[in-house]
């Protein structure tokens, strides 16, 4: 009888310092996700467009969504230097997540070329998510090849324009 009594109420201890714990981590997790929204809009850069490095994770509390910046899947542009037949292309994967909806990869490209695929934009959750600026440009010493890791984009969030749809590519 005693075993039971000492079983339950280590039982119970347990569960009271999970709860505990949870409630430590989310008080501490949520004031950097809110000075981390701020110095977006305070960094000085242009107006409507939110940068990323690459792996970089923000909640976008104004529209509601995490948009992470998972990295370049290709970059056929022509590097500084060369004379090119094609400019190219540029494609970024971004994962966006609603507050009430399932991850979605979308792979959004520095231009648009319906005929190859590559949308500078795509509608999620009633926004439209734009493509506005990839850097740094390919240089033909290294290639994109030395660039692994080091890509910024810039992308904009407008609400979506007659969009039904709230996932559409």
């Amino acid at each position: 009888m005693f075993h039971k009594i000492f079983v339950l109420s280590l039982g119970i201890f347990a569960l009271t310092g999970c709860d505990a714990q949870k409630k430590i981590k989310t008080d501490k997790q949520t004031p950097p996700i809110m000075t981390d929204t701020k110095a977006t809009k305070s960094d000085g850069q242009k107006e409507g467009i939110i940068y990323f490095t690459e792996g970089e994770n923000k909640f976008l509390k104004a529209y509601q969504m995490n948009v992470t910046f998972k990295g370049i899947s290709e970059d056929s542009r022509c590097p500084e230097g060369v004379n090119c037949i094609w400019a190219g292309v540029a494609v970024a994967q971004i994962q966006v997540m609603g507050t009430a909806t399932r991850p979605m990869t979308l792979e959004l490209a520095s231009m648009d070329h319906p005929a190859r695929n590559y949308h500078q934009s795509a509608d999620f959750n009633g926004y439209t998510i734009s493509l506005q600026e990839v850097t740094p440009y390919p240089k033909s010493e290294g290639g994109t090849a030395a660039l692994t890791g080091k890509y910024k984009i810039g992308i904009s969030v407008k609400k979506a324009e007659g969009s039904s749809d709230t996932t559409t590519k």
